[in-house]
């Protein structure tokens, strides 16, 4: 295992990789010292999105681990057997690695943590801010064939846009086809959209996860860590509060902490306020000895 600094939300972190359970290299991102937290992202991110949160959990005395989730950087391919299963043997080959016992997720990271904290006594703390679990539909994933279909095709612009106007049926999803088209060609940076079109294919695979694992909500009660659950201003009308409140009452140890003024990607932009809430929740599990 070699180290390569590299640099993400202004925080310089080194890389290293691991190997899985089935042989897949997994790469992540540390920076810091003290009590390991490792740090999952959400569908459309990198390990290095989440760099600015790493360095404010180094500030505040831990070391963070950052996920390169597979199918990005250094880290291998999704491959064929590619489900939530392999996400959590990823997560466990970086928590061996580290020895770190806290998880942090983001988005479909969340769920990622959620599964990873399932039945494992390991984890001492879970976080999670707007976890990718579907209760009862509260996730819109009907658009999942059409984009898979696009995918095939080689259309990942048009798979994009499946995807956006799918997951947020309310506003974009009330957009005709083609002026969203125009909107996320006038919207997002060349660099950003050139970026999310490139990691469609795995997007798809990870929201097919979001709906296989809904029947599965009563195996979050199986998590012995206290767990806190993030969330921002809330999207799709109440489908999320709601979603998140029953998922509260399943897990045993769960408490949930609202965050107004945030939107979905706050971990991404907004790391100092995901941060402030995150840390005293990381503090109150660490040992004093650590």
């Amino acid at each position: 295992m070699s180290d390569r600094p590299i640099s993400g939300g202004g925080a310089r972190l080194v890389s290293r990789t691991v190997t899985s359970a089935d042989g897949t290299a997994v790469e992540y991102l540390s920076t810091g010292r003290g009590p390991g937290v490792i740090v999952v992202p959400g569908a459309l991110a990198e390990a290095a999105d989440l760099g600015g949160l790493a360095a404010l959990l180094a500030d505040a005395g831990h070391e963070a681990h950052v996920v390169q989730r597979r199918g990005r950087g250094a880290s291998g391919p999704q491959g064929a057997s590619y489900g939530i299963e392999r996400e959590c043997e990823d997560v466990a080959a970086v928590r061996a690695a580290t020895g770190a016992r806290m998880l942090f997720g983001h988005s479909y990271g969340g769920l990622v943590a959620l599964r990873a904290a399932c039945g494992d006594p390991r984890y001492e703390a879970v976080a999670v801010y707007e976890p990718g679990v579907s209760v009862e539909g509260s996730i819109p994933l009907g658009w999942i064939g059409r984009a898979s279909r696009e995918v095939a095709a080689g259309e990942a612009f048009e798979a994009f846009v499946t995807f956006v106007r799918g997951v947020n049926p309310e506003q974009s999803g009330r957009l005709p086809r083609f002026l969203l088209k125009a909107v996320l060609r006038l919207a997002i940076p060349k660099k950003d959209l050139r970026r999310n079109l490139a990691l469609m294919p795995q997007a798809v695979r990870e929201h097919a996860e979001v709906l296989r694992m809904e029947p599965h909500l009563a195996d979050y009660r199986r998590i012995g860590a206290p767990v806190l659950l993030l969330r921002g201003k809330g999207q799709g009308g109440d489908r999320q509060v709601a979603a998140l409140a029953r998922l509260e009452r399943e897990i045993p140890r769960a408490r949930t902490v609202a965050l107004p003024r945030l939107d979905h990607f706050a971990p991404e932009k907004k790391p100092e306020e995901v941060a402030a809430a995150l840390v005293p929740f990381l503090a109150t599990r660490t040992p004093a000895n650590s």
